[in-house]
């Protein structure tokens, strides 16, 4: 009977790579550093420790370079480090909402065009949808240490150089304003927002994860948020920023294809289908997400009558 470490990550999108188990040998070979973090978890199998940062940070390094080919992958320690499978899988579902619209061909290429908000130090939805899709991207952020990280990253690998535009935010009460132009077509938005309301929401949140990771109680999350804060928190938390970023999307109505959005509490799900109702989008969906013991989904809308959405597509 196989260990809970050998069975494949099911709830996972059809086309990520990482939907098997991890081939950590292949992975220490790329990052041989990451050897020192893999021991035998209580399954009598091979892991990386979860609750160690830097085992996290040199496991998805691993994961970047081995599978997508991304060889310079450096950002600082106090940004968060994204889980590459799950991040993958946003993109998947977005390349299958392209495609219902498109009469189920995959588009890939630089015709596309995607708006990343947020796209913090890592840059690693247009990391991912430049090598999975070929799109080109726009990656706005209101950090200016994260853009320069993200332009760092890309100035560091020749395949994602001319695919992406690093835009910075220079208002903090605008998500699309000051980064979408007039002359800018873009196909798709996505955003994995700010989740906590607090400093002190994101501490126990951190403790919580912690707990459940190693089993330990922790009395106090030793985290610098000070790089970080725009990625983890924002007055009124994720509800608050969505309910932003639906009143704006109106403004852009015909600049955009797809807005989309993670939505990572389901109590939040109820409003934001209120406020979808007073902006009249012409479609709407939620798309379900698993990875692991967590679940997520991506809420998209459009404003696209079918006939524009059809002029749409056939410059695809």
């Amino acid at each position: 009977m196989p260990s809970k470490n050998q069975t494949p990550k099911t709830r996972l999108h059809e086309r990520n790579r990482n939907r098997e188990p991890y081939d950590l040998k292949a992975l220490a070979d790329a990052i041989p550093k990451l050897k020192n973090y893999i021991k035998v978890n209580k399954y009598g199998g091979d892991s990386v420790d979860f609750s160690n940062p830097k085992a996290v940070k040199l496991l998805n390094k691993a994961l970047l370079k081995h599978y997508y080919g991304i060889n310079n992958w450096e950002f600082p320690d106090e940004n968060l480090c994204p889980p590459i499978p799950g991040r993958a899988d946003y993109l998947h579902y977005i390349a299958d909402l392209l495609n219902e619209s498109n009469a189920g061909k995959i588009q890939k290429g630089s015709q596309i065009c995607g708006l990343d908000v947020g796209v913090g130090a890592t840059c690693i939805y247009p990391i991912i949808g430049v090598k999975e899709y070929n799109w080109n991207f726009i990656a706005s952020d209101i950090d200016p240490k994260s853009i320069a990280s993200a332009q760092q990253i890309i100035n560091s690998n020749p395949s994602l150089k001319d695919k992406v535009d690093c835009r910075l935010q220079k208002d903090s009460n605008a998500i699309f304003g000051g980064i979408i132009n007039k002359k800018d077509k873009i196909d798709f938005t996505i955003c994995n927002p700010p989740f906590h309301a607090s400093i002190e929401e994101a501490q126990r949140g951190t403790r919580r994860k912690i707990r459940n990771l190693s089993g330990k109680k922790v009395n106090e999350a030793k985290l610098n948020f000070s790089g970080a804060k725009n990625e983890l928190i924002y007055e009124g938390g994720e509800y608050q920023f969505i309910k932003n970023m639906i009143r704006e999307s109106e403004e852009y109505a015909k600049s955009c294809f797809w807005f989309s959005t993670l939505v990572s509490k389901q109590s939040n799900l109820k409003g934001i289908y209120k406020l979808l109702e007073k902006v009249k989008p012409t479609q709407s969906k939620t798309i379900e997400m698993g990875t692991g013991n967590k679940s997520s989904r991506i809420v998209a809308w459009t404003f696209l009558s079918k006939k524009e959405q059809k002029l749409w597509t056939e410059e695809w």
